[in-house]
């Protein structure tokens, strides 16, 4: 069986020396060149909460031959007509592509590659890109995880084989409400993240800061929002319904919530988010596939999103060179009135 991570980056590349280290042979596939390099010269170091090094199989894009049997599909949004048209040549009838992005990519990734070809994954823990080479785990062992589904709820062969694959890392489960658990984990994406891309901090510097906080809890109360009116029945994820637990209609309701950002959040406070690392390289990042899709998703629905589009609108004028990620934005993101 022919396996390959598509997309070896920050997470692909810690996920890639696990599945190496419990010996399995797995294509590590990125398009930075000095990433790649790096890997096959010195093989993949993972620092953080966890500290090891592998010698690992590395490879660009145009270096792929032959056909996959499974693919871990790992490139950031931004990338995707060209890295899944790159991939397709390497795909065939019998071929799996579990994307394991950020927001709610299987429709998107199913229509290039076809829908038969298409699962999709949620990463439950968090990782910092340092250098060539070298990416930092920055979740606590007990707390590492996937979600993993077919989009029609089944539980098929191909799925278990998944499974039994990431499970040489962590924790692995077999979903029946794909959707549902794509939406749970937009709101960490887009509340968590899509702060600390705009303010340029942590997830615990989220939790520290009164004013950040209530941002976050505004915009997780909008995708709980959109996400019910879109029809989608909210999974309940790490023990928590995170649609009915984080949900506030008033101001009193909406201010008891901050045990349960810190109960949720706490074992990711040294996590960076990927679109904050992307900024900070001077790279387009994922804000129109995370918040954005929740203010267009809403707009079909006519569920008003104001605090998720301050949020792109900042992170837009960031990659324009126009606002850097800092505090200071703060006074951009406000708040409506309950």
């Amino acid at each position: 069986m022919r396996v390959a991570i598509m997309g070896a980056g920050s997470l692909g590349t810690i996920l890639g020396a696990y599945i190496t280290k419990a010996g399995l042979n797995i294509d590590l596939i990125d398009a930075n060149e000095k990433h790649v390099d790096a890997m096959n010269e010195k093989g993949a170091t993972v620092v953080g909460k966890a500290n090891f090094n592998v010698k690992v199989k590395a490879l660009m894009p145009e270096q792929m031959e032959g056909i996959y049997d499974a693919v871990f599909y790992m490139v950031k949004q931004t990338y995707n007509d060209t890295a899944l048209n790159q991939l397709k040549e390497h795909l065939d009838e019998n071929s799996a592509v579990c994307t394991m992005q950020n927001g709610i990519p299987e429709y998107s990734v199913s229509k290039i590659i076809g829908e038969k070809r298409t699962l999709g994954g949620v990463v439950g823990w968090g990782a910092n890109w340092l250098s060539p080479g070298i990416s930092e785990l920055t979740t606590s062992q007990e707390g590492l995880e996937f979600d993993i589904g077919e989009i029609n709820g089944e539980i098929s062969a191909r799925l278990l084989k998944f499974q039994e694959i990431l499970e040489t890392m962590c924790t692995t489960r077999i979903l029946e409400n794909l959707m549902g658990v794509r939406w749970n984990k937009i709101i960490a994406n887009s509340a968590m993240s899509g702060m600390s891309a705009a303010l340029g901090c942590t997830f615990g510097d989220i939790l520290d800061s009164k004013e950040a906080l209530l941002r976050a809890k505004f915009i997780a109360n909008e995708c709980i929002n959109v996400c019910k009116a879109s029809g989608v029945h909210m999974a309940v994820r790490h023990g928590y319904d995170h649609g009915n637990l984080l949900y506030f209609e008033t101001e009193q309701e909406m201010e008891v919530k901050d045990w349960l950002f810190e109960k949720i959040w706490t074992p990711h406070r040294a996590l960076k988010a990927s679109m904050l690392q992307d900024l900070e390289k001077g790279l387009k990042c994922e804000i129109d596939y995370i918040n954005g899709m929740v203010c267009e998703i809403g707009a079909k629905f006519h569920v008003p999103t104001p605090v998720n589009e301050k949020v792109v609108a900042v992170v837009k004028a960031i990659e324009q060179g126009q606002l850097k990620p800092s505090w200071a934005n703060l006074e951009f993101i406000k708040v409506p009135k309950i």
